[in-house]
């Protein structure tokens, strides 16, 4: 399993973060990320895991996240919507149990 920090994925452009986090879990790994992705980076994640489904090796990819809490007026109208935390593992590996606002239980094989 990788954590990775916010400091980390803020260095990152938003390729460079799809292609670690699928690069990741194609070695079968899960993946933690401290502060999640925008929409767009988890649109394209799973655009690029479709592309790259191979039904032998790759099945596919499981993305939860805490829901998205805006903090103000400003935040909502000039701020850029980024996840909570996000876990996203092999779709083989990873089962979602229950998911709540503040509660994210998996189970991992």
């Amino acid at each position: 399993m990788n954590l990775i920090s916010k400091e980390k994925l803020s260095k990152m452009g938003s390729m460079e973060k799809i292609r670690m986090i699928l690069d990741t879990v194609k070695e079968g790994k899960i993946v933690v990320l401290e502060t999640g992705l925008t929409p767009e980076e988890e649109a394209k994640l799973i655009e690029l895991t479709m592309l790259e489904i191979d039904h032998e090796n790759f099945i596919g990819i499981e993305v939860e996240s805490y829901p998205y809490r805006e903090k103000s007026i400003f935040s909502k109208i000039f701020g850029k919507k980024q996840g909570r935390l996000t876990v996203i593992g092999p779709a083989n590996r990873l089962k979602t149990l229950e998911k709540q606002e503040d509660l994210i239980k998996t189970l991992i094989t």
